[in-house]
Parts: C-alpha cells; structure tokens; sequence
C-alpha cells in the first residue's frame, strides 16, 4: 500500500497564478517553482542541468533575453526589482514539472507535484468546457439562420449575444496593440 503523502498548504489561486503562457504554453517559472518545492531557484537549475537528458524541448526550455525582456514588460515594477530575475529563466510545462518532482525526490516534491498536476487538470476541464459551449453556441447560431422566417426582436438580441460570447471565447491571433509606456528602444 503506498505512503500517505502529506497536502501543502498551497491554494490553488496561487499555482495558477505562477502558469504563463510563453511561446504558445502553460508554462512555471524555475523561480516559481523552487519557492513552491521550498528549495533555492540554483539549486533547482543545477538538478534540472545535472539531469538535462529528462528534459526534451517539450518539458522545458529557456527564454531568451528578448522574451524574458517582453516578459518583465508586461509588469510595472521598478529597474530594481527586475521580477527577481537576473537571467532568463527556464520554463517548465506541466510534463516538466512531474519530472522536476522525480529528480527532487523529496516528500514536499511529491506534494507540489500533485497538487500542480491538479492545477493543470483543472484549467485543461474548464477549456474543455469552454470548447462544448463553443459548439453549442455554432448550433444554436446554425439554427437561427436557418430559419426563413424574419428574426424578431428577440432573435436578434439572442444573435448579438452568441455573437459577443463567440469572440470571447476565441480572442484574436493577432496580437492587440500594447498600452502604456513604451521604452525607447521599442517599435511597434
């Protein structure tokens, strides 16, 4: 019979709050990562290189200067605080972080671990359902204008709100223009 393992008291506000979207993923932070397994973000980085071989490219991976540089962008803070990075961290996704609790090997790991592996779960069940609202909302829209009779005024306010719910569940590709101050060295 396994070992009962001991829940952290992490909420999960707090994990999901750590996941990003960077290069198309759901990924954490080292940093992020090494506050929540309660070990320095070095020590971290040094198990992770000491075993690189379980990390392909679809587990981790580095930013680069300029990501990390759009990255810290995005936040208002001061040169000092620098999001308390110093070099471009690695970014691990939810693959990563179960082998991040292998290498670790300790009971907190395991205890993240799940706990995170939870997390990812949960946001991958609300995308599902966002998906099925989606194909419901197509539904409903296909059997609106199938109809040969005139909308009335209701069919027409109900068009408007699939129409509404549509763009919010699938925002643009294209990326929005950024507000706010603009370094110099920035273009549009």
């Amino acid at each position: 019979m396994p070992k009962e393992i001991k829940s952290i008291a992490v909420p999960e506000e707090t994990v999901i709050s750590k996941i990003y979207l960077i290069r198309g993923q759901k990924v954490m932070l080292d940093r992020d990562l090494s506050d929540l397994y309660g070990v320095e973000t070095k020590v971290l980085k040094q198990a992770v290189r000491r075993n690189i071989d379980r990390f392909p490219s679809d587990f981790m991976f580095e930013m680069t200067q300029q990501e990390l540089d759009n990255w810290r962008s995005q936040f208002v803070t001061s040169k000092e605080d620098r999001q308390g990075l110093r070099y471009p961290p690695f970014c691990f996704t939810e693959q990563g972080v179960t082998m991040i609790s292998c290498i670790l090997n300790s009971e907190r790991a395991i205890a993240v671990n799940i706990l995170v592996i939870r997390v990812f779960t949960k946001l991958r069940e609300i995308v599902l359902n966002h998906k099925d609202i989606m194909i419901k909302l197509e539904q409903i829209e296909k059997n609106l204008l199938q109809q040969d009779t005139r909308m009335n005024e209701h069919e027409e306010e109900i068009q408007v709100i699939l129409e509404t719910l549509k763009e919010m569940l699938n925002p643009p590709d294209e990326p929005r223009p950024r507000i706010g101050f603009r370094r110099a060295d920035e273009t549009d």
